[in-house]
């Protein structure tokens, strides 16, 4: 879920070696980042009181790694392995639950294409190893045994996998998840102005100091190329791509998002971006479009109320939602 290759983790500590600063700024701003979530996480906010801002950004840290340690796959004692780990009925946090609970009805509102018990495939897979490899058909058919929207069921803090193998990941929704909370530590703290961005997955608090915040998007074929700039507030945009996580062998690209229809990487997607309220809903809906296409994807956004989307597919092609294009 949140595992990168060596390589990446070790430049990724050398960059958050280098780069965790305080950073205070004449207009009482403070940013620091950290490699949180096998990712560089920046926290920016903006408050007169430097010591509240300093001891905020601290606290919503924590609480990052905290939710890290719960439902990160790769962690053998966390919420989500033990799970994973059941044979049968497992009961979990209030706070795992939430999130099985928002990511099975994304997983039926989408019929599938988000999908949190991938579990088995993406070990298979292994994209985000040192060593992925392209599985065979039969393995893909055997990791996509039981999968789906009804192969977790839910009551109360009670779960139940309808098989005891199943795997579950919550790779496309728990990012998202963490930056939420991380937010919610420093509004709860009396910050009112703050972003908080852990490797494309942004939530907003209010403005920037009267103005909107900026957010550029990543050109998912031109690297370093913004393709749109994006003015907001106080809500979540989420990005997904299929330049994130890959690697290429006879001249394909392999990325890290699937099509639970055919155990595959998506194709017929660049890149997504999803403005939502909160950054989870973004975070899995951004999967779920990129793996439905620019059309069906579209539809899904247009379909939930404040939810805006952008969508490059897989000839370049771009595509907004109606409230974006109202935008221009």
């Amino acid at each position: 879920m949140f595992g990168r290759p060596l390589w990446v983790i070790l430049l990724l500590l050398l960059v958050a070696s280098l780069v965790w600063w305080r950073v205070p700024a004449d207009d009482g701003q403070l940013s620091r980042t950290a490699l949180v979530m096998g990712t560089l996480v920046e926290i920016k906010a903006f408050d007169d009181e430097k010591d509240k801002l300093d001891s905020a950004i601290s606290a919503a840290f924590a609480e990052m790694t905290r939710l890290e340690n719960l439902l990160s796959r790769h962690n053998p004692r966390s919420e989500i392995s033990q799970l994973s780990a059941a044979a049968g009925p497992f009961t979990v946090s209030q706070e795992t639950a939430e999130l099985l609970q928002l990511g099975q009805s994304i997983a039926r509102r989408s019929d599938g294409a988000f999908d949190l018990t991938l579990g088995a495939l993406k070990k298979l897979w292994a994209i985000e190893s040192d060593s992925p490899q392209i599985p065979t058909a039969a393995q893909l058919q055997s990791a996509l045994s039981g999968i789906g929207p009804d192969a977790l069921t839910l009551e109360g803090l009670q779960v139940q996998k309808q098989q005891p193998g199943l795997q579950v990941d919550l790779g496309g929704i728990a990012k998202g998840y963490a930056v939420d909370r991380a937010l919610n530590v420093l509004r709860q703290a009396g910050i009112r102005s703050a972003a908080v961005n852990a490797g494309g997955d942004i939530a907003l608090l209010g403005d920037r100091q009267g103005q909107p915040w900026r957010i550029g998007i990543q050109h998912p074929r031109k690297n370093g190329e913004v393709l749109v700039t994006l003015p907001l507030t106080d809500c979540a945009v989420v990005t997904s791509g299929d330049y994130e996580r890959f690697f290429e062998r006879d001249g394909s690209r392999y990325h890290h998002i699937f099509d639970p229809r055919t155990g595959r990487p998506a194709r017929l997607t660049q890149s997504v971006t999803v403005v939502a309220k909160d950054a989870a809903s973004a975070d899995a809906l951004a999967t779920a479009a990129f793996v439905l296409g620019p059309q069906a994807g579209l539809q899904l956004l247009e379909d939930l109320p404040d939810v805006e989307g952008l969508l490059v597919g897989a000839d370049g092609r771009l595509f907004r939602t109606s409230g974006l294009r109202r935008g221009d």
